[in-house]
């Protein structure tokens, strides 16, 4: 198996022929990738709950009337009940990983309630779970045809709707995603 550069701050885009039926159709942004795995936010999967329930839960008022009705991600199925935001710009939020000059991953309370009072980061998603692989799984996965692989774009992480995101990430790649089969071979 040739090794693969980072993929972080990169869209995977599932392939037709990913019979997972949870990443069917999917984006994931590529957080982080190293040798000894790989975690990533799923942006295509939109949950039925809103910010302002989610501020409701965690007791957190809100001013920002433009977000209460975004919806929740499903970022994918490893520890679903935690949240993770995506946002731009970086700022400094108590508990955050810097993914590029552009992109940040926080999982703090602090930039929940800035988002909920009109505070917060310019751009942000936010989504319940995280997507994961272990070492040497996710460059499987990609030699098995299961994934393409984009530079990230920050109009369809944050100005894309999630049921929208999977053609307009194709495109990204020059493809026209009605011709893409559903089958695979191997020269």
């Amino acid at each position: 198996m040739q090794p693969i550069n980072s993929l972080a701050d990169h869209l995977l885009i599932a392939m037709p022929t990913l019979e997972d039926t949870f990443f069917s159709r999917s984006v994931t942004y590529i957080c982080e990738h190293t040798d000894e795995g790989a975690l990533g936010i799923m942006l295509s999967q939109p949950l039925e709950t809103t910010y302002h329930q989610l501020f409701d839960h965690l007791k957190i008022p809100s001013t920002n009337q433009a977000v209460l009705d975004n919806v929740l991600l499903a970022g994918g199925p490893v520890d679903k009940e935690r949240g993770f935001i995506l946002h731009s710009p970086l700022g400094n939020w108590d508990s955050s990983l810097s993914i590029s000059d552009e992109i940040g991953l926080s999982t703090s309370e602090d930039i929940l309630t800035a988002i909920a009072n009109n505070e917060g980061p310019e751009d942000a998603v936010i989504a319940l779970g995280y997507s994961g692989w272990d070492k040497g799984q996710l460059e499987r996965e990609i030699e098995e045809n299961s994934w393409l692989i984009v530079p990230a774009d920050k109009n369809i992480i944050f100005h894309t709707e999630p049921n929208q995101r999977w053609q307009q990430a194709t495109k990204l790649l020059g493809i026209d995603w009605t011709q893409l089969t559903e089958h695979s071979g191997h020269a």
